[in-house]
Formats: structure tokens, sequence, C-alpha cells
């Protein structure tokens, strides 16, 4: 039961910051207008303040385990769930069409972001976070490579574009700087700076994500939603996460990724999952059905998933 309360209360203020981007949208407090350039704030300087805070002379980074490993295991843990999610496209009464490849692109993408770091922070500790970082580098690749594999229509930007974007810089930046040994010169006003910049991503993107959902809710329901909604919690809230349970339990890793790979296992569709289809040319009420249904669903399984997670793993 403690253990059920502690996770419960890491995840209540992620749903709460959210449920308060949706209440500041319906207020007209945060307009559609100001979204874009609050998302490039956030993308552009939050979120690689963050990285850069997290990651700069993390001690769990200076093994070579932690470098290279946990990006391949991002990549592969997302190829695995597209993967489950196209084998069962017709259990949601979907076809190879838009619809059906936003089903399966939104059932393998889970929330790598937003409610793990927090969860991890909470949980675990500063080396458990720096793996996740790192691993998040290959689910980002993860999503605009597959999710141009996934999706018939072309990427509107220019592959390159995509993929060096200023997170990616951050990682790969502050990675050069711990192992040249130039964290060590990088002034304390430098990383105060980023610390305090960092403490506002997260709360800053839940925001984002609340006023999205607020967006797309008149587009929830449909004939085939609640089939498409019951397949992908199935799916991403029962199948995957024993499957990524099971690789967890037997890869050869640090324990930082055997948390990690745990605390993925139990999470939701990520919210990106509507940007991609609408990025892709996807389908994005069936997006956002996937989003909704495995979100909502996932404040129960969070907690029984990391419960017996961290037990079956020994963590």
């Amino acid at each position: 039961m403690n253990e059920l309360i502690v996770v419960l209360s890491a995840v209540l203020p992620v749903l709460l910051i959210a449920v308060s981007g949706i209440a500041l949208r319906k207020l007209n407090w945060l307009t559609e207008e100001a979204d874009h350039s609050l998302l490039r704030v956030t993308i552009n300087l939050l979120v690689p303040a963050f990285i850069f805070d997290k990651v700069l002379n993390n001690p769990a980074l200076h093994r070579t385990e932690n470098l290279f490993f946990p990006p391949l295991v991002g990549f592969g843990t997302v190829a695995l769930g597209i993967g489950v999610g196209w084998l069962a496209m017709r259990l949601a009464g979907l076809q190879r069409d838009a619809a059906g490849r936003t089903f399966a692109f939104s059932t393998g993408l889970y929330n790598y972001g937003y409610v793990p770091l927090p969860l991890a922070m909470y949980l675990f500790d500063r080396e458990t976070v720096g793996v996740l970082i790192v691993h998040n580098l290959g689910t980002e690749m993860a999503f605009w490579l597959l999710g141009t594999a996934v999706f018939a229509p072309a990427a509107k930007e220019p592959f390159w574009k995509q993929i060096f974007n200023p997170p990616l810089v951050a990682i790969v930046l502050t990675l050069s700087l711990n192992l040249t040994g130039g964290a060590a010169h990088v002034p304390e006003f430098v990383k105060y700076t980023a610390h305090m910049l960092g403490a506002c991503a997260i709360p800053m993107g839940l925001v984002l994500v609340g006023a999205m959902i607020a967006d797309h809710l008149n587009e929830f329901h449909s004939e085939q939603g609640w089939r498409v909604m019951g397949a992908s919690c199935a799916l991403r809230l029962g199948v995957i996460p024993a499957l990524f349970l099971l690789l967890a339990k037997f890869l050869p890793c640090s324990i930082e990724l055997k948390r990690v790979i745990l605390l993925q296992a139990a999470m939701p569709t990520a919210i990106f999952a509507i940007i991609g289809a609408r990025h892709f040319g996807g389908d994005e009420p069936t997006a956002l059905r996937v989003v909704i249904a495995t979100s909502a669903l996932s404040f129960v399984t969070i907690p029984l998933w990391i419960r017996m997670g961290m037990k079956w793993l020994g963590l």
C-alpha cells in the first residue's frame, strides 16, 4: 500500500498540471495563438536546459554501458510497440489506411518525457534521470524515423531538421563535455541558470499538453471509437508492459536502465502521437482516442505495473 501511495503521489501532480492546461484553454487564458510560441520556447530553450542540468557530470553517464545501450533500447522498444500495434490493427476494427497506421504508431509510442521524468526524479535518483534522458535520444529518433516509415505521406520538413533539434543537440553537447572533461570548466552561474530554466520545462510542457487535449475533445466520439480505445488500452497497458518487463528482467544492463525500462513499460501513449498524426498526415481523431483512453486508464495501471515490476525486478 505504501508503494502505491508513493507512485500516486508522483503521478497526481502530473495529472493536475495537465488538467490546469485544459482549464486555462476553456477559460481562454491560454489561447491557441500562444501555443506555437510557448511550444517553441519549451522545446528550444527549457527542455535543452533541463537536459543540460540533469546530464552534466551525472555519475551514471561516466559508464560506457549507460551511454550507448540506452538509446538502442529506446529505439527498439518503440519499434516493438509499433510492431505489436500493427499486428493487432484488425483487433481495433481498422484497415491499413491512415486510421490503422495511426493506431499502430500511437500504440507503440509511449510517453517518454513528461510523465516518466518526474516519476524517475520522485522514485529513484539523478543517475536514473540521466540514463532516461539518454534513453530518450533513441525514442526521439524512433519518433521521426519510424513515423516517416509508418505513414505514407512524406514529412513536411527536411529529415535533417527533424533529427537535429535543440534537445538532441543538448544531449550531444552535454555528453561531449562529460567525455572530454569540459564539464569541470562550466561556470557555476551557467549551471544554475540551466537549473532554473530546466525546472520550468516539465510544468510548461504539461500545461500545453492539457491545452491541446482541450482543443481535440470535440473529435473524441465516433462509432468505432470504443473499439479503438479498448484495443489500444489492452495493448499499450497490458501486452506491451509485460514484454517490456521481460526485456528488463533478462537484458544484461545497468540497474538504472532496468528502472528506465520499468517506467516506460507503465507509460500510456505519448501526447506527441497527436502531433505526429498531424505532421505525418495520419488520422488525428484516432490518435486522440488512443492518447485519451490510455492516459485515463494509466492512472490506475501505472502504480500497479511499477509496484509489480519493482518487486519482480528486485528494484
